[in-house]
């Protein structure tokens, strides 16, 4: 391999990424692996906290798969023993703890899942729990020699909780240094995460060096707006697109998301081309984008009828004629009001059963929650028949 062929590796691990530390330090591993024909090991870390992956989890998930396409060796690695702590990165407030068997059942719904990004014949996947089980409460007391206490509380999250006296317990100080450990138990060569992991990130660095191995290259990876476009997408903001959706419920929502956003799903989502998209009409190219998402895991087929038939539904032509206009107050309004001020529903419990039953949804994108504000224009469609234009 010609030092032609490690500039594009370069080129494509460096697409999206915020942050690589250090990027010599990476160009010289792909060098040694080209020299001596040794795959780089690359690591990135789950907590299974959740059952289900969404568009969020996928930023990582591609990137791996961009290393696996390179021949490097990718683990995902999956912290069923860490998860049961709780990352406080980005947190302000203590996770709440999950039991092991909870644990446990969220992580066996990730296989399946990440099947449809990664190759799982060259993918190694690993519970952090096969080590830190096997040892003693000493040997993890040991770990802290690692770090101290000054460190830990220069991190951004933790000094954010001292300011507002929130409480941090000792258990949360272990979490990056159980993190690094990991990267020394896989003698990893890179560690990828979020831009919110970077302080535990660095902390396998530190602890790999501390072991005599050669600190892993760090590369941080945006974090991913959801459909408010506001906060970073999480089942608990109730503002994620899960990749098991079904791909009406997944394009409406990845429609409902702005232009601005756009750009960024395309480059951290898609392998589309950004100069080719920037030409394009704001509308089609969201299209082009919810297709392209949905194909990625759930086929071509389904997606184009995905397509067709938000089209058929949203397009001016193709609305009920007659449609009813409810025109929004000023202030903040209630989804459960709107649906019995406009006679949609006859009460509001009908209105209550229906957001739950997922019945109600707009411009596509399905209402789950009675408290859900709406404050914008759209189409509110109620079962399969009942269509409410909303304008202010």
């Amino acid at each position: 391999m010609q030092k032609l062929d490690i500039d594009r590796q370069l080129e494509i691990i460096k697409r999206g990424a915020i942050e690589i530390v250090q990027e010599d330090e990476l160009k010289k591993k792909l060098e040694a692996s080209i020299k001596e024909k040794r795959p780089l090991k690359v690591k990135a870390g789950f907590d299974p906290t959740a059952p289900d992956i969404h568009l969020g989890h996928t930023v990582l998930l591609r990137k791996l798969k961009a290393f696996q396409d390179l021949g490097h060796k990718v683990f995902f690695l999956i912290g069923d023993f860490t998860a049961q702590i709780g990352d406080p990165s980005g947190r302000i407030e203590k996770r709440k703890q999950l039991s092991k068997q909870e644990v446990l059942n969220y992580a066996l719904t990730y296989k399946k899942q990440i099947s449809k990004i990664l190759d799982l014949d060259k993918l190694g996947i690993v519970f952090n729990s096969e080590w830190f089980e096997k040892m003693s409460v000493l040997d993890i007391l040991k770990l802290t020699i690692h770090a101290t206490v000054a460190q830990m509380l220069a991190r951004a999250d933790f000094k954010k909780r001292l300011a507002a006296s929130e409480n941090i317990s000792l258990l949360e100080f272990m979490y990056p240094l159980l993190q690094g450990y990991d990267s020394v138990k896989l003698e990893a060569d890179i560690e990828l995460g979020g831009t919110d992991q970077i302080f535990n990130l660095l902390v396998g660095r530190d602890i790999q060096k501390d072991f005599g191995q050669s600190p892993q290259v760090v590369i941080t990876m945006p974090l991913l707006e959801g459909t408010d476009g506001v906060q970073k997408m999480s089942k608990s903001y109730g503002n994620y697109i899960g990749i098991n959706e079904s791909p009406d419920d997944m394009f409406g929502k990845i429609m409902s998301i702005s232009d601005q956003l756009m750009l960024k799903y395309y480059n951290l989502l898609t392998d589309c081309d950004l100069d080719d998209v920037k030409k394009m009409h704001p509308k089609e190219a969201k299209l082009n984008l919810a297709e392209n998402i949905i194909q990625q895991y759930h086929g071509n087929d389904l997606a184009k009828k995905a397509r067709h038939d938000f089209e058929h539904v949203f397009s001016l032509k193709e609305l009920p004629k007659g449609i009813s206009v409810y025109r929004l107050k000023d202030k903040e309004t209630n989804i459960v009001d709107i649906l019995l001020d406009s006679g949609l529903t006859e009460s509001k419990n009908e209105a209550r059963r229906l957001i739950k039953q997922g019945g109600v949804s707009l411009d596509g994108v399905r209402i789950d929650k009675e408290d859900t504000i709406v404050n914008k224009e759209g189409v509110l469609k109620v079962g399969k028949r009942r269509f409410l234009k909303l304008e202010k």
